[in-house]
């Protein structure tokens, strides 16, 4: 069996598949290794440290996919890598298929298999698998330092014979695993942090990390069985705007990580409510990909409002390549040892094992 990985697209996307370490381990299991010659120098891994651990360099992507019982990628395939697929390959990534539905498609009618690691049930046994988490928890951090470097104020409070500055207030909006990391970051800069979230059960989380938890009083359960945030009604909406008004005068910073699966990103703050913020202040919007959080919120771009800085990300994981992509080596590392059966030799998609099933795309796509 060969594991084959090939060159992204880096002008769009940097993080790789398969590492040095996550081969070795690969090659481990008994399996062959193949990459397209060049596939990490871009973040500084050069072809003889791939060498060194048993990869085999191949001079084309035609020629990995063609070779490859199974491939792994991060974005979805391009046409001219689809066209180079064979019957009964095997492709894991994270493919959005929301997003890329026509293309992934195109490829099941290929015969190809189809894993896409965003869509993994939140079990126990998945959790080295999770490419949401480990790819959330560097978004989280790397949302606060950005912020901070945005930030013309210092965020500790310090104590000079000048007289004393303030800590920086950081309200952060959704507490997920983004939000979690985004939290612990700003309490480590010195900030005062607060935060909200849908799911009345991450206010246990929230406190732990020393965030005050802003709630919204609710009757209705606003968690899916599988731990997201579902969308709230109008009435929670109402509320929850109510509870801002007041949030947003007093923060300088507002992180906004808040996500449904499959839908577009919930709108918490409106054009009126960035407008109560204080010039100077800054709105970082983690969501601005699936629409954003915020009002005046758009991807790589940002935006001005009356002295208030809308940040909206686009790519954040390219501005931490090698430790995103060692994560998520990781990440496919188990999904791969999952697939496979020693005794067999052999990939075994055996729809029995609930990782298997919910992870595959089904004809539906």
């Amino acid at each position: 069996m060969i594991v084959g990985s090939i060159k992204e697209n880096i002008n769009l996307e940097k993080r790789i598949s398969i590492t040095p370490e996550s081969a070795k381990n690969i090659i481990n299991l008994g399996i062959k290794v193949q990459i397209e010659k060049g596939y990490a120098e871009h973040i500084g891994i050069s072809d003889k440290l791939y060498e060194d651990t048993g990869v085999q360099i191949i001079n084309s992507s035609k020629e990995v996919i063609e070779n490859s019982n199974l491939l792994v990628k991060v974005e979805c395939p391009d046409d001219e890598q689809i066209s180079s697929m064979k019957k009964n390959l095997i492709l894991v990534g994270m493919f959005n298929p929301s997003k890329n539905g026509g293309k992934l498609k195109d490829i099941l009618k290929k015969e190809v298999k189809i894993f896409s690691l965003e869509l993994l049930p939140r079990i126990t046994r998945a959790q080295s698998m999770d490419v949401l988490s480990s790819q959330s928890n560097l978004a989280g951090y790397r949302a606060v330092v950005d912020s901070v470097a945005e930030f013309e104020k210092a965020v500790p409070m310090m104590m000079t014979a000048a007289g004393t500055v303030p800590a920086a207030k950081v309200l952060v909006v959704g507490a997920g695993v983004a939000g979690l990391q985004a939290i612990a970051t700003a309490k480590r800069l010195g900030a005062i942090v607060s935060a909200t979230d849908v799911r009345s059960a991450s206010k246990e989380q929230v406190e732990s990390l020393g965030g005050k938890f802003l709630t919204v009083e609710q009757s209705e359960d606003m968690e899916t069985s599988g731990g997201y945030a579902k969308e709230v009604s109008d009435d929670y909406k109402k509320k929850q705007a109510e509870m801002m008004q007041e949030a947003l005068k007093k923060n300088d910073i507002v992180i906004c990580t808040a996500l449904i699966p499959g839908k577009p990103a919930p709108k918490i703050l409106s054009e009126a409510l960035v407008k109560l913020m204080k010039p100077g202040s800054i709105v970082y919007d983690l969501a601005a990909e699936q629409g954003g959080n915020s009002a005046f919120s758009e991807a790589g771009k940002t935006n001005l409002i009356n002295g208030v800085k809308v940040i909206g990300v686009k790519s954040l994981m390219n501005r931490l390549p090698v430790t995103a992509s060692s994560l998520y080596a990781k990440n496919l590392f188990s999904f791969i040892r999952n697939l496979y059966s020693k005794e067999k030799k052999e990939f075994n998609i055996n729809l029995e094992d609930e990782i298997i099933d919910k992870s595959l795309i089904k004809e539906e796509a």
